[in-house]
């Protein structure tokens, strides 16, 4: 069965348990999951701030996209156990003679790779959220703050918790031009992140 499609108590069950998954990238995207589900709600909460039928249209459009975001990030929550499990089974492979050792370790940097692309993809989908949340913070109902912050920094804690998981697979991946266009798009997204939640929480009632 799908993680997504878990009881939340089992979910929690499988984290906890001694199995290598699901493990920390599949909790970011969770969190991530949360965090836009969080402002989707809001999105659509009535008394939102809109003043004219774009206004209306934006807000509506951001709560579409939310929701869209929240699916996208429940999918890489089982993507990344996924593409673990076949980091695990190549490590797993013969290597008993020469011919095995490389086939073993083109493998291994193979899934390496694909294990990195999983939680780099989480971190853009983190990033779109944030910038969704914009558009909540702004036009969503008041009273519901509160709840677009915590949308936000669980989008941010998914963001950065993606972004450890990007740096301990490049430690593995032995292409250094690789390892370096990774590790500088990886920075770049927790900057973009940053500041799309910077900009959201100063559209916020309390701050505007």
């Amino acid at each position: 069965m799908r993680l997504a499609d878990l009881r939340f108590i089992d979910l929690l069950a499988a984290f906890r348990s001694a199995e290598p998954t699901p493990g920390g990238g599949s909790a970011s995207a969770l969190s991530g999951a949360v965090g836009a589900s969080l402002l989707a709600m809001v999105a659509g909460l009535p008394k939102s701030r809109a003043q004219n039928t774009d206004d209306e249209k934006r807000l509506a459009a951001a709560r579409v996209g939310c929701s869209s975001i929240s699916n996208e990030l429940a999918a890489l929550m089982e993507r990344d156990s996924d593409v673990y499990e076949d980091v695990l089974a190549a490590f797993r492979l013969p290597k008993g003679s020469d011919s095995e050792k490389r086939i073993r370790s083109d493998r291994i940097q193979e899934a390496m790779r694909i294990a990195t692309e999983a939680p780099l993809h989480v971190m853009r989908v983190c990033v779109d959220g944030l910038r969704a949340g914009s558009e909540v913070a702004a036009l969503g109902n008041p009273n519901a703050s509160s709840d677009v912050q915590v949308g936000l920094e669980l989008l941010i804690a998914g963001l950065r918790g993606a972004k450890l998981n990007v740096a301990i697979n490049l430690t593995s991946i032995k292409d250094q031009g690789y390892v370096v266009a990774a590790k500088t798009e990886a920075e770049g997204l927790e900057r973009d992140g940053e500041r799309a939640r910077t900009a959201a929480v100063a559209l916020l009632p309390s701050n505007s």
